[in-house]
């Protein structure tokens, strides 16, 4: 058992009888702040303060655990991730997703801001990821000793929660997208020839984070569900340049809809199974 389970376990005992073990965690990504401003929060932890976890430095990411109740259930989120590219380290958010391992939470919602490769995928849509492609190359469970490395990605996002995540938008009217991840390392944006390349491949957005900790989630027997905010077309879509301002000033239209759909998901029980 990781010292940081340990940590969060004490913390979440000191909280109840407010919150009970939670039945999901999520890690969530920029412009999702709507989200964690729902929760009825029984803890706040920062990133710093819990044994192991990795302090990342990009803005739009808090870094942060928050304990609390969502949609009438107890949920764990994980506000803002460290990224690759901080550090060159694949394995990065591997001590997070450890500890949410070690309190038994056997289920991850996994959250981005992405780039649609896809005209009909305009920014501001929600994309739940199917599948994902690692055009990056990096895994991280390189260095791994053990056999159990040799995880299984058939069904890395599990079909149940997608059903629910797919529920739940259908009971708010709202729009969600079906469709493959491509990861990039990052942090320079996507050329137009790389974009195109993504098209041919089969991905339908394109971002910098999600698929390592997917990888990490299924390693230690986690369900998996993800989802994409879409906040700008892929390069040479348009014409315009990109940049971080744009992700973060069109997240929280996107993130919005996304915080509607989850919190739906928990009323109707989809994380229950």
């Amino acid at each position: 058992m990781s010292q940081a389970a340990d940590f969060l376990r004490e913390r979440l005992a000191d909280a109840r009888p407010v919150v009970a073990p939670p039945v999901v965690a999520m890690v969530l990504g920029s412009g999702l702040g709507d989200l964690a401003e729902r929760v009825e929060v029984a803890a706040r932890i920062p990133f710093a303060d819990i044994p192991g976890f990795p302090v990342g430095a990009v803005s739009g990411h808090a870094g942060e655990v928050i304990l609390g109740r969502l949609g009438g259930r107890e949920v764990l989120i994980v506000s803002g991730r460290v990224h690759y590219y901080e550090s060159g380290d694949a394995g990065a958010m591997r001590p997070v997703i450890e500890a949410i391992a070690g309190l038994g939470i056997g289920k991850l919602l996994l959250t981005n801001s992405a780039g649609s490769v896809r005209a009909d995928i305009a920014p501001g849509s929600v994309m739940m990821i199917e599948d994902h492609i690692a055009f990056s190359g990096l895994n991280p469970l390189i260095g791994e000793a053990s056999d159990a490395r040799f995880v299984s990605m058939t069904t890395a996002y599990d079909e149940r929660l997608r059903a629910g995540m797919a529920e739940a938008a259908a009971k708010l009217g709202e729009t969600v997208f079906g469709g493959v991840y491509m990861w990039f390392s990052g942090p320079s944006f996507e050329t137009p020839a790389e974009i195109r390349m993504a098209r041919i491949l089969g991905a339908d957005a394109v971002g910098m984070s999600t698929v390592p900790e997917a990888i990490l989630a299924r390693f230690f027997g986690l369900r998996v569900v993800a989802a994409s905010v879409i906040t700008n077309f892929g390069a040479g879509m348009t014409g315009a340049e990109l940049s971080h301002a744009e992700t973060k000033e069109m997240a929280p239209r996107g993130g919005a809809r996304l915080s509607r759909i989850v919190e739906t998901m928990l009323q109707e029980g989809a994380f229950d199974d």
